[in-house]
């Protein structure tokens, strides 16, 4: 015989379920809806952190599911390349060529080494040839931007595409956390760190939220670093697009060879050419950088809302060792020469 306060309970269990069941799909919808906007409305708050509005995202998406998934996507995109555009107001001409030099002398060196190494590994744990360049791709590049590039010209199908974004997701989210505490154990200096997040953190808005979360300078150096190293899409689809045009032409697919370029960036250098070269600029520059700040911490909610549980079951072990096994190569490697050569 079960107790008194069983008993008592399961009456008003059962009708909390027949309550939830006879609410209309248009009620729930409304109600994911209002839900989703209220938190996109805290993300613009002072109380918001890059970190938290990404993990905000991700648990509203686990969930309630996204009712906006539809227009969230390129939303985040969009609002992504403004809020990069914008903060180019903020920096000095100088300071952007300094830190994109910098990241200059890594990029040669560790995208052919990511993707040799991602190669031999996705060869041996037997990883279809499509979906290992893709996380080679997103690791070495610049994460999502890179795997849409690539996989636009091999023609990918749309599940390897979703193992790519998921590795690759899951691994921004995870180094938005892990790289400010380990900056601060380190005792790395702004520079450092900054130039250090634009290397090896994936995608440009993991890699601003992480900066912005350590410091200003951070920020402008990985932003800087990370937008020379996005250049490397078009150079890497065009590679990508010859090599696999052999495997093109014998299962008779056809492709089309559109390379997608970032002009985002140039956008984003004119913004900080006008922020040296106009004084009036510097005068309502800070409103503009905060106003971006802002934006990207609302893009960092949208990318955690896009997040699918048909993405995180399309990961398996395999495509996610190699994508761990190679972020931390270059997550290490490119740290021992950041601190041996930037101060």
């Amino acid at each position: 015989m079960k107790p008194d306060y069983q008993r008592k309970q399961l009456p008003l269990a059962h009708s909390l379920k027949v309550l939830l069941e006879r609410i209309s799909p248009e009620h729930k919808l409304l109600y994911r809806q209002i839900v989703f906007l209220l938190a996109a409305i805290f993300c613009l708050t002072p109380w918001a952190s890059p970190p938290v509005a990404l993990m905000l995202g991700i648990i509203l998406a686990l969930t309630h599911e996204n009712p906006f998934h539809r227009i969230s996507r390129p939303a985040a995109k969009y609002l992504l390349e403004a809020s990069v555009i914008m903060l180019g107001f903020g920096m000095n001409l100088a300071v952007v060529l300094k830190a994109g030099s910098s990241g200059a002398m890594f990029a040669v060196g560790s995208i052919t080494a990511t993707f040799v190494l991602g190669y031999f590994l996705g060869k041996w744990l037997k990883i279809p040839i499509k979906a290992s360049a893709l996380i080679s791709a997103g690791t070495a590049i610049c994460g999502g931007s890179a795997i849409a590039a690539v996989s636009s010209v091999i023609n990918a199908a749309e599940s390897e595409i979703s193992v790519a974004m998921g590795t690759v997701f899951v691994l921004n989210a995870v180094a938005l956390f892990v790289f400010p505490l380990i900056g601060h154990v380190l005792h790395l200096t702004q520079t450092q760190f900054g130039t250090w997040s634009g290397v090896a953190i994936h995608d440009i808005s993991s890699v601003v939220g992480a900066a912005s979360h350590y410091g200003h300078s951070a920020l402008y150096t990985a932003t800087a670093v990370k937008l020379s190293r996005a250049l490397w899409i078009v150079p890497i689809s065009i590679a990508a697009s010859y090599i696999f045009q052999r495997q093109h032409k014998q299962s008779g697919e056809t492709v089309a060879h559109k390379t997608q370029v970032p002009w985002f960036i140039g956008l984003f250098l004119l913004a900080s050419v006008a922020r040296t070269f106009i004084p009036q600029v510097s005068t309502w520059s800070p409103v503009v950088t905060h106003v971006s700040e802002t934006g990207l911490t609302l893009t960092l909610f949208l990318i955690g809302a896009g997040l699918s549980r048909r993405m995180l079951k399309a990961v398996g072990w395999k495509p996610m060792v190699q994508a761990v096994v190679l972020w931390i190569f270059i997550s290490a490697t490119s740290l021992g020469v950041i601190l041996l050569v930037v101060h």
